[in-house]
């Protein structure tokens, strides 16, 4: 079964701004190339969508892999869909992107 992967508009935000930081420090061509390859590891989630670690303790469903040690995306999968939530880039806290969820 192939899920279908959409970016939500937060985390479509997360990249440009990714792309704007890398791209004032490492140029346009190296920022560009490594935005396309988050973008293609996140696509790749439409045939393995339950990777990473779950963290329902923040929200239901949301669950969290790593890209090379500096980024971490943030999704959910439900039904056969998975949205891309965030795109988190050096250390930026899942804990702050997504407080948690008192009872």
């Amino acid at each position: 079964m192939t899920y279908r992967v959409a970016f939500t508009r937060r985390a479509q935000a997360d990249l440009h701004g990714l792309f704007d930081y890398l791209s004032d420090r490492f140029g346009f061509t190296n920022a560009q190339r490594y935005v396309e390859q988050i973008e293609k590891t996140c696509l790749s989630l439409g045939t393995m969508p339950n990777r990473g670690t779950e963290r329902s303790d923040l929200r239901p469903g949301l669950r969290i892999m790593g890209f090379r040690r500096r980024v971490t995306i943030a999704f959910r999968v439900k039904g056969d869909s998975v949205s891309i939530l965030r795109i988190l880039y050096g250390g930026r806290s899942v804990n702050l992107a997504f407080p948690k969820i008192e009872d």
